[in-house]
């Protein structure tokens, strides 16, 4: 009898061996687990999946994304159904990030405190751009290889504390990159815009592309802007100009992405700028 349960426990743990193995099989991750990061999933077709509680859209053919913002949880649960009734659960383990302080004086006092005309104006501006980034199209353009918008020198970092003329103020929420007014803002994948304007009170000239699920990404402090709302664009084509528009204290551009509301780092999608700017020459 003893022999019997054995083997049968033996069958069990084979069993369950060969379904680990093959719901490994039905899920691929790549991306960077990490705050400020995202990963894309490629799963089967039909299939569900919910991240952290919420459900995330899946294309016809599997394909699906998350993102962490930076202060995302260490610990961060993925779940698939699938159409068997099969149910897979990944417990993601989010690297936590350290992040800098950065000073920035010389800034006038207006944008560094406004009055309350300019708040409502801000507002409003914030409304707008929050509209632009929750758009959920069925696109898929963030699913490939991403490229620098602008080369140039990296002034700014994702996640780093602001103190703005010796005033605590929010974090940074992309990557700052000096360049001369007038260079070239190239889009880094493919896109549609979604939001375009000349003049908000903090980023100045503003455009921003939707690559689809939830991704979209944001260029700032532009002198011209080269495309409008719902125009189709491609990876390295000209978006605008680098300018000093908005909240600035010098030619450059502010790049950021993100997840919907999750405010991701852009720099985790491309090579570093020493290569970017080596693979120019």
């Amino acid at each position: 009898m003893r022999r019997v349960w054995r083997l049968i426990g033996q069958l069990t743990l084979l069993l369950l061996s060969t379904s680990s193995v093959l719901a490994d099989e039905r899920l691929h991750l790549s991306g960077q687990a990490i705050q400020g990061g995202m990963l894309i999933g490629h799963t089967i077709p039909g299939a569900q999946v919910r991240f952290d509680g919420r459900a995330v859209r899946v294309s016809p053919d599997g394909v699906f994304v998350i993102g962490f913002g930076r202060n995302a949880r260490e610990h961060l649960l993925l779940e698939i159904r699938y159409a068997d009734t099969s149910v897979l659960q990944r417990r993601l383990t989010i690297h936590q990030r350290h992040y800098r302080v950065q000073r920035i004086n010389g800034l006038p006092p207006r944008e560094v405190t406004p009055d309350q005309a300019e708040l409502a104006r801000i507002r409003r501006d914030g409304a707008q751009i929050r509209r632009a980034r929750l758009k959920d199209s069925a696109r898929t353009d963030f699913d490939g290889e991403w490229i620098w918008p602008v080369i140039g020198t990296i002034t700014g970092v994702y996640g780093s504390q602001r103190i703005l003329n010796g005033k605590p103020r929010s974090a940074h929420t992309g990557v700052d990159i000096a360049a001369p007014a007038g260079t070239p803002v190239r889009a880094p994948a493919d896109g549609v815009v979604s939001f375009a304007a000349e003049d908000l009170f903090f980023s100045g000239g503003t455009v921003i592309l939707d690559h689809g699920h939830g991704i979209s990404s944001t260029y700032v402090h532009l002198r011209r802007i080269l495309v409008r709302i719902g125009e189709a664009v491609q990876k390295g084509q000209s978006l605008g100009e680098v300018g000093a528009t908005g909240r600035a204290t010098g030619p450059n551009l502010h790049w950021g992405l993100n997840w919907f509301d999750h405010r991701l780092d852009p720099s985790l999608l491309v090579p570093s700028m020493a290569k970017a700017r080596a693979a120019q020459r």
